[in-house]
């Protein structure tokens, strides 16, 4: 039975909120016994910030994914438009070669340029694809490289690119990624056969090197349970917030109309925003699959995580009337709205609470109604890899099967990134300086 969008949107707040209601009148002996040892407004801070708002957050997720019953894939003709292609790349000389390989294997039935903007790596970067353009003669796609004499950011990288773009769609990849078979063309099915009002799809981000190390193992499954999973359920109510530049495509004129990306630390979230404010809706393709390289180590994981907490409170200061734009997927704007928040509670109250308690036999903060979330999370997790091993294996993906990465996952992830996202919070709010990358 099909049931209207508009209805699963307002089914899934009814029931999170009963959800909400439920936790709060749970939560009530915890604030007072909170309330009789600490000042205001820590006790507020601590029992919205860790139990609360986060139920309310994973509950939706779950009720939404229960209600998302979207019919099986089926191939539509569709006449393939010419593409632009654009690589910004700084020091990938061990990554760009494979990242081309990648883009010439595509069967795509059209034309595609492929333009590598070298921001002035002091590697080999440049070199590597010139090796390239030489041993790949052009045919239905050709590949030129641009070169920048020193190193700017990725948003002038990308804007150098645009400046030469004259098809109405342009892809945007990652030097490091890996595009799937067909993604592509699914990914530009996408956005030719969508609403008219699309201005631009994610693709379906994953992770290619998940069997380096136990940090690498961690963001895989933070990429195939968390930032796909949400971008699932935000494309369900119509507005995926964030079209990565590891792999999205665009309409061109919509892009120049924004000026291209700009000169933001988290250009690709600023970007789909005001693409947002414009009245323009994002799409998401599922089936679109690109493999990226991840950090391998906790230094270039912290940067990472930093510089895309940085992009969010970026988003918020150059369009804080989306606050305002009211449209199915603001929930998730005033969700994210409060990350600072539940970040700020978990780092500051969660962990020193949680030591509290393992070694002080103090239940003041991690107590029951915070142990009550585990249960949620495992039922949540469980969900999400059902709905995502089914999408796999619809296109002939397989899950790796790694439980003790899963388990670390589910219960020491958000210790690990909490001082990166909060670091990246700060960092903004008292603008200092910004550089590009994470090596």
């Amino acid at each position: 039975m099909y049931i209207y969008v508009r209805v699963k949107f307002t089914l899934a707040l009814i029931l999170s909120g009963f959800w909400t209601l439920a936790s709060i009148y749970l939560a009530i002996p915890w604030y007072h016994g909170l309330s009789a040892v600490l000042y205001q407004p820590q006790p507020e801070l601590i029992v919205l910030g860790l139990a609360i708002i986060p139920g309310w957050g994973m509950s939706f997720m779950i009720f939404s994914l229960l209600l998302d019953r979207r019919p099986k894939y089926v191939e539509k003709p569709f006449d393939a438009p010419p593409l632009t292609l654009l690589v910004a790349a700084y020091n990938e000389e061990n990554t760009i070669f494979d990242t081309l390989m990648s883009v010439h294997a595509q069967q795509y039935p059209a034309h595609v340029r492929v333009v590598v903007i070298d921001d002035g790596s002091t590697d080999q970067t440049a070199e590597r694809v010139l090796e390239f353009i030489q041993q790949h003669p052009a045919n239905n796609k050709c590949f030129e490289l641009i070169r920048h004499p020193e190193n700017r950011c990725k948003a002038a990288a990308l804007c150098t690119g645009l400046d030469t773009v004259t098809t109405d769609l342009v892809i945007t990849i990652d030097a490091d990624s890996y595009l799937y078979d067909k993604a592509i063309e699914n990914i530009t099915r996408n956005i030719v056969l969508g609403p008219k009002q699309t201005a631009a799809v994610a693709g379906n981000v994953l992770v290619r090197n998940s069997r380096k190390n136990l940090m690498t193992n961690l963001q895989e499954w933070d990429y195939f349970h968390g930032i796909a999973v949400i971008k699932r359920v935000q494309s369900l109510y119509q507005g995926t917030l964030v079209a990565q530049g590891a792999f999205s495509i665009y309409r061109t004129n919509a892009v120049k109309l924004l000026e291209g990306w700009p000169p933001k630390i988290g250009e690709d979230i600023v970007l789909t925003w005001g693409l947002r404010d414009m009245g323009y809706r994002i799409g998401y393709a599922e089936n679109a699959f690109c493999f990226t390289m991840v950090p391998e180590t906790f230094r270039q994981f912290f940067r990472q995580r930093k510089r895309w907490s940085r992009g969010l409170i970026e988003a918020f200061k150059s369009y804080p009337s989306t606050l305002v734009k009211v449209k199915m997927n603001s929930p998730f704007i005033w969700y994210n709205l409060l990350f600072p928040l539940i970040d700020s509670a978990y780092l500051l109250f969660f962990l020193p609470g949680l030591i509290a308690a393992i070694f002080f036999h103090n239940y003041l903060i991690v107590g029951m109604m915070t142990v009550l979330l585990l249960p949620l999370a495992f039922i949540a997790n469980g969900l999400f890899y059902w709905k995502q091993r089914k999408l796999f294996s619809d296109y002939g993906l397989k899950v790796r099967m790694n439980f003790l990465g899963f388990f670390v996952y589910l219960l020491c992830y958000q210790a690990i990134m909490a001082p990166a996202t909060v670091m990246g919070y700060l960092s903004e709010i008292l603008n200092l300086a910004k550089k590009w990358g994470t090596k």
